[in-house]
């Protein structure tokens, strides 16, 4: 997927792809967040979107916010590189890069506060001091009464709920087209590699970090969005 240390042209489409029989419904993450935002009742003038990935949510939603900026940030800059070909020219000076950065890290000095901050599957790399960073970050970025929405792999309750829930994430990949060993290798990344916490934790958190209104958007397999308003 990559040549001289750059991703190819058809990265995007390979890593667009393995997320789709990765994550369960991963493409309503994006319609739902969208959605969401028409359903607040205005068109946001700035929306970051940290940890954009290869750029698919920016991709629909310049496709239903006609004035709308969209800024980008992701920790991997091979990432940066796959959003900027995916978006190419076709919206010129409806969107720009930060350079590569956590959230945490993020520095919008000068140029404005956004209306809406989206981070989808990003977060959750996070140890517990970084990702309340992250999350006060977020907070503090926003416009008063603007959106912040999160999709986050999250931790059942009880340790049984995490193994069935494992069990069926795994079913899941296997039938997406994965082996059985590339289903069970990404499933013992949890709590390893990535570091999923639960939905009243999460909750929690973003009502710590000062959001007037949390709320749960979205639950399915081990994986739920939140959106909360500042």
């Amino acid at each position: 997927m990559f040549k001289d240390g750059k991703p190819t042209r058809n990265f995007h489409k390979l890593y667009d792809s393995h997320i789709n029989v990765t994550i369960p419904y991963y493409h309503s993450f994006h319609l739902e967040i969208i959605n969401l935002v028409k359903a607040a009742g205005h068109e946001p003038e700035l929306w970051l979107d940290t940890g954009c990935g290869t750029g698919t949510l920016v991709q629909q939603a310049l496709q239903s916010f006609d004035r709308t900026i969209f800024i980008l940030s992701d920790p991997s800059q091979e990432m940066l590189d796959v959003a900027k070909d995916k978006l190419g020219e076709k919206y010129p000076g409806r969107f720009r890069f930060l350079a590569r950065g956590m959230t945490q890290d993020i520095d919008l000095v000068g140029g404005g506060r956004p209306d809406v901050i989206t981070a989808v599957l990003c977060h959750h790399y996070l140890r517990e001091d970084e990702r309340i960073k992250a999350t006060r970050k977020c907070y503090e970025l926003l416009e008063p009464g603007g959106m912040y929405i999160t999709f986050e792999n999250i931790r059942p309750f009880t340790p049984m709920g995490t193994e069935i829930g494992r069990k069926n994430w795994g079913n899941f990949q296997i039938a997406g087209g994965k082996s059985v060993e590339e289903a069970q290798n990404h499933i013992q990344r949890f709590g390893v590699e990535y570091f999923p916490i639960t939905v009243e934790e999460h909750l929690k958190l973003l009502s710590a970090c000062g959001f007037k209104v949390v709320e749960l958007l979205w639950y399915s397999y081990l994986q739920a969005g939140f959106y909360c308003i500042k």
